[in-house]
């Protein structure tokens, strides 16, 4: 196999190039010399590999002259033929483990959000908006899959998404991307920061208040018995529901020295750069990665606790479509554009969909498959957005005490909860450094050609990334803000603008853009501009 001509790598449709019949296979027996057709063959692909460079794919040999995949065998130069046992389909999965992979990569800590972001636009116009938006990302997904293929005369199959922008606009088009790309990830890394603080701040108070007998219940406002609910920041009377709430402000005496080095915006998140910093500048992230699963676990723990918690505190719900009421918010508000920038990073997966599809076994079921996934991914959110709207308890808690993190309307004693906080703490761990690596091969690989160019250059980035999040989580701790920012801006370019102005151009240049093309894409990338410009009003 040495032997072989350079350019049959580069064949158009298959990868390994020698062909015999079947009886000329070499099996535990005996060994038959190759059939004269198998020789053939071997004489056609060499006069092609005479013609050209291997890089000329025009004068590669044509698809006729190469047989069908499954009759692919690699011909030895001792003279016999050994059957490929697909070698390359063993690493294809089939479009289940392609579902929900995408469905795995998709959630994240958007879903700890959606229930906000429904309160923000009103029950009813928060699920159109998320029907809406699924819709409309998903779209502009299929198009930044199919943005490859309409490439003419070049071989595009090992490009991702920055590459098509390099070839449309050039360096513009490469940096853009690689910019907002990086805006997402490092917006993730700020919400992340941000909650693994929150999540050790109460899993480390559970400990605490378990272990000193310590009971704060008389100090939270929420309701009564045994599933707990608290509003964090309650701007109500909180002697007004006496007979469901209690409410005392003064902090108890005995845990004032534990609360002082134990803060979650003073302290928890300085010391969390003990813990990560040091990880973040590991050269390879496949340690890390060993621990991915850990976020279908969490999210299928979500879906159990937000069941559990919506079949115990069962349904509260009075609608009121324009106006607000002393518990319930109105069905349509206008405050709704901070949903849809929440959305538009929960349905963020663009710019890694091409690589996902690559290892999707049936390429015509991509298509499919997308959807598939996206309905998954639509259905999840609407699922544990609604039952927790839905059950908040009103009366007697207003639904404005809803939460951008919805755990913090449930007590750090609750013990189903402390349960899904450490275990995302744990997940956060570990994915924090894969975002980390993702941020330094991106970014380093394109200033200095390499992804480890020296530990300073490593460090300093890294040190940079904590800082924003340290900051963040320190004076303004809102993932829902966060996540609705860093996603209208990112989504701007990587889900709105980007993929519809190639589109336009591919077909423009095809000679079949229409208008109702134009104006619909137009619409796209207006809709996008809306969308980043609407989070600076609400």
């Amino acid at each position: 196999t040495h032997n072989l001509p350079s350019n049959l790598k580069h064949l158009p449709s298959v990868n390994q190039p020698f062909h015999v019949e079947p009886k000329n296979i070499v099996e535990d027996s005996a060994q038959e010399r190759v059939s004269a057709e198998a020789s053939a063959l071997n004489s056609r692909v060499h006069y092609y590999s005479r013609l050209t460079a291997s890089s000329d794919r025009l004068l590669a040999p044509p698809d006729h002259v190469i047989p069908p995949p499954e009759e692919i065998y690699i011909y030895s130069p001792l003279g016999t033929a050994f059957k490929v046992h697909g070698k390359d389909g063993a690493s294809k999965n089939p479009s289940i483990v392609t579902i929900f992979a995408i469905w795995n990569t998709m959630m994240g800590t958007s879903i700890l959000s959606i229930p906000w972001g429904i309160k923000q636009a009103g029950f009813t116009l928060g699920i159109i908006i998320l029907i809406l938006m699924g819709l409309l990302t998903l779209y502009c997904c299929y198009r930044v899959l199919k943005s490859p293929k309409s490439i003419p005369y070049i071989d595009t199959s090992d490009w991702e998404f920055p590459d098509v922008c390099k070839y449309y606009f050039g360096a513009f088009g490469q940096w853009s991307s690689l910019l907002f790309s990086l805006v997402s990830l490092i917006g993730a890394m700020v919400v992340y920061w941000v909650l693994m603080s929150n999540f050790l701040f109460n899993t480390g108070k559970f400990i605490y208040n378990f272990v000193h007998n310590v009971n704060l219940s008389d100090s939270e406002f929420g309701t009564n018995g045994t599933d707990r609910v608290v509003c964090p920041y309650p701007d109500v009377n909180p002697h007004r529901y006496n007979n469901y709430t209690v409410y005392l402000g003064d902090n108890n005496t005995d845990t004032a020295v534990f609360d002082h080095w134990w803060s979650k915006t003073n302290t928890i998140p300085f010391y969390l750069i003990i813990l990560l910093l040091p990880l973040l500048n590991f050269r390879s992230a496949s340690f890390f990665a060993r621990f991915t699963f850990l976020g279908t676990g969490s999210v299928i723990y979500l879906i159990v606790l937000v069941t559990i918690k919506a079949f115990r505190l069962g349904f509260h719900l009075e609608f009121h479509w324009f106006h607000s009421t002393e518990l319930f918010v109105p069905e349509f508000r206008v405050l709704f554009p901070q949903l849809t920038g929440v959305l538009t990073l929960a349905f963020f997966i663009h710019n890694c969909i091409i690589t996902l599809m690559k290892n999707n076994r049936n390429q015509e079921n991509n298509v499919r498959d997308l959807s598939l996934a996206y309905l998954l991914v639509g259905v999840t959110y609407l699922y544990v957005g609604v039952l927790i709207f839905v059950a908040f308890p009103s009366p007697p808690l207003p639904k404005e005490c809803l939460e951008p993190n919805f755990l913090d309307n449930f007590p750090s004693s609750d013990v189903w909860v402390f349960v899904a906080r450490t275990f995302l703490l744990f997940q956060m761990t570990t994915v924090y450094p894969l975002l980390g690596y993702l941020v330094r091969v991106q970014l380093m690989g394109q200033i200095f050609g390499e992804h480890y160019p020296s530990f300073i250059h490593v460090f300093l980035l890294n040190v940079l990334i904590v800082s924003a999040g340290v900051f963040m989580a320190r004076f303004y701790p809102n993932i829902g803000s966060i996540i609705r920012y860093s996603g209208a801006t990112c989504g701007l370019a990587l889900v709105f603008v980007l993929p519809s102005v190639i589109h336009m151009v591919a077909l423009k240049r095809s000679g079949d853009l229409r208008w109702p093309s134009a104006c619909f894409h137009s619409l796209i990338i207006l809709l996008g501009v809306a969308n980043l410009v609407g989070q600076f009003f609400m």
